[in-house]
């Protein structure tokens, strides 16, 4: 059977319904024949009664004329044929059909009723005994009317079909009526599926209960009590990211500026001089890894809207993100460049915006060869806001720019980073409701990353 609810339930509607309309078709078909019968055998006692009423004595010797009334009642447009004989106790016919079959004597004036075949047809008939009084002596004599069943058929017919397809109309009725009914009522869990469906994954507030039906709230209630108990889960391991990198970071520093001061020594051996340098890079990057953990920590908690939100351009804060950054650029010899017009006012926090577009903006630098052109720019419309940073390095492939967000992901080992830059920008972009769109640069090179978010309104 189907896994479908509306289906399951349709079965158990249709099931006892179908058992009922079997049940009670049976009956009234049964009804349907009795009363067909009683009809029937009337005509035929009718008509045997007729024809014993007209035997009587002729010079000492039973004789019968059979009246046509007798056998007109009869008359139907279904075209049955009539039957009869009437026979003294010896046997011998007076009148009639002489194969018409016969049963034994019954008391007098008792008609009876039975079934039989005649010339291969089913016949209807009724036997009735008249006591015929001759010098003080009595000799019975037997009637017999039969007749074909196509009536009796057809009246059954007439009576029971109407009632039964008053039951079966019923029945499309109710399914019909459930059918509409179950899309109605169904329309609440639909709405906690839509609502569980369309969360982002971190979306922890617990689903509410208003509109349910009685028997749908302890389902939500104990998916509420899973996502309180998953809340507190995800809670404690931002903590623990948090105080984890905090408590990283002072003695990565501390290391770094030992090992800095180790190699301003002279008189290193050029190999242990060497170890350094590679320990002090070793530091770098996890002095890197430790800031990034932190500002993914903080991104995460601003998407609980656990972080007050303000009134920011973002104008300034790309100029400061290309100021910053210019070094690293010139560094690497790549031309770091700026595209911005008049205010692009957004809502949100001031250090996790300039944090995006700083990740976007190093992540392009560090992935564009020498010789590059990284350009930050941003555009503004009446509704919305957007920023983008743009290069012409070598790509991201297609079967990874649905991953490249993730924590951790790097679609290139060629270059030294952490794989947590745009899992940051992820994380700030839904917190701002912003939306990310990725898609190769100009002429198929490169790539242009754009977060687009709402503009905030002058209050």
């Amino acid at each position: 059977m189907s896994n479908s609810l509306r289906i399951r339930l349709l079965w158990w509607l249709l099931v006892p319904l179908a058992l009922y309309v079997f049940v009670t078709g049976k009956t009234e078909y049964d009804n349907a024949r009795r009363t067909a019968d009683l009809v029937q055998d009337n005509q035929l006692v009718a008509s045997a009664r007729m024809i014993a009423g007209e035997v009587e004595w002729r010079d000492g010797f039973l004789n019968v004329d059979v009246p046509p009334a007798a056998l007109e009642i009869f008359a139907s447009p279904y075209r049955d044929q009539v039957f009869y004989s009437v026979r003294a106790d010896d046997g011998r016919l007076l009148a009639g059909t002489p194969d018409l079959p016969a049963r034994p004597l019954l008391a007098p004036d008792v008609p009876d009723s039975y079934d039989t075949q005649l010339h291969g047809q089913r016949v209807r008939a009724v036997d009735l005994v008249r006591l015929m009084y001759d010098n003080g002596a009595t000799r019975p004599v037997r009637v017999t009317v039969g007749k074909t069943v196509r009536s009796r058929d057809a009246m059954t017919q007439q009576l029971w079909r109407p009632q039964l397809v008053r039951q079966l109309e019923m029945i499309a009725l109710a399914v019909a009526l459930v059918c509409i009914g179950l899309t109605f009522e169904l329309r609440p869990l639909m709405k906690v599926k839509d609502e569980v469906a369309d969360r982002d994954p971190m979306q922890l507030e617990p689903i509410r209960v208003e509109r349910l039906h009685t028997e749908l709230r302890p389902i939500v209630d104990a998916i509420n009590q899973c996502i309180a108990r998953l809340g507190v889960q995800v809670a404690a391991q931002r903590r623990f990211i948090a105080d984890a990198a905090h408590q990283l970071r002072t003695p990565l520093t501390l290391l770094g500026t030992q090992l800095q001061f180790a190699r301003q020594q002279e008189g290193l051996n050029p190999a242990l001089d060497e170890a350094l340098a590679a320990m002090h890079r070793s530091n770098r990057s996890m002095v890197g890894l430790t800031n990034k953990l932190l500002l993914l920590a903080q991104a995460e908690a601003a998407d609980n809207s656990q972080l007050a939100m303000e009134g920011v351009d973002l104008v300034p804060l790309a100029m400061e993100v290309v100021e910053d950054l210019a070094l690293l650029a010139q560094a690497r010899e790549i031309d770091l460049g700026a595209e911005l017009h008049g205010a692009a006012p957004v809502l949100g926090h001031r250090g996790l915006l300039q944090a995006l577009i700083a990740n976007l903006a190093e992540n392009a630098i560090r992935y564009t060869g020498s010789g590059g052109h990284v350009t930050v720019a941003l555009s503004a419309t009446t509704d919305t806001v957007t920023v983008s940073v743009i290069d012409d390095g070598p790509g991201i492939p297609a079967e990874s720019r649905s991953r490249v967000f993730e924590p951790f992901f790097r679609a290139s080992n060629d270059t030294e980073g952490t794989g947590l830059g745009l899992a940051i920008v992820r994380e700030i972009a839904d917190a701002h409701h912003g939306e990310i769109t990725l898609k190769a640069g100009e002429g198929g090179k490169g790539v242009d990353i754009a977060v687009t978010f709402p503009r905030a309104t002058p209050k």
